[in-house]
């Protein structure tokens, strides 16, 4: 049985770069707007990356105007953990530091091993590769949770 879409999620990774803005995109094209996502990392010291850009692309998702941010400069920015109904981390240092952010909430932080793609790869179409596979673990962790696209 799929669970029922949550109304806001945070995806987070280790920079906010590959990982956790693909699942920010997918997700919305996946299940529409009627959930806020948004996604975050430890650090925001990266630019989003372009094989990340490319992959997500070939399934209709724009990621070329997503801007890094860390949980730091979330809070900042003022939206608050306390708000999600879901925290999903993409990396063991972002689950690290979302149950860190999350302790003294009632938050369901919950972690999806998903391969870092970055650094794999010798050609550019070996890269691409390695960052198609990561698109597609995101694409089915969150059918496996939420069920089939929803026509959006």
């Amino acid at each position: 049985m799929d669970a029922e879409l949550p109304q806001s999620v945070l995806f987070c990774c280790d920079h906010n770069a590959v990982r956790s803005p693909m699942a920010e995109g997918i997700m919305k094209k996946l299940y529409g707007a009627d959930t806020y996502v948004q996604s975050a990392g430890v650090k925001s010291d990266l630019d989003i990356d372009g094989f990340s850009i490319s992959v997500c692309e070939e399934m209709g998702v724009e990621l070329s105007r997503h801007r890094a941010r860390s949980f730091d400069e979330m809070e900042e920015w003022g939206d608050d953990l306390s708000s999600f109904d879901l925290v999903v981390a993409l990396s063991p240092a972002s689950q690290r530091r979302a149950l860190e952010l999350t302790r003294v909430f009632h938050l369901e932080v919950v972690y999806w091993p998903i391969m870092d793609p970055t650094g794999l790869g010798e050609t550019r179409e070996a890269k691409l590769n390695a960052y198609r596979q990561t698109r597609d673990q995101i694409r089915a962790h969150l059918i496996d949770r939420w069920g089939p696209p929803r026509d959006v």
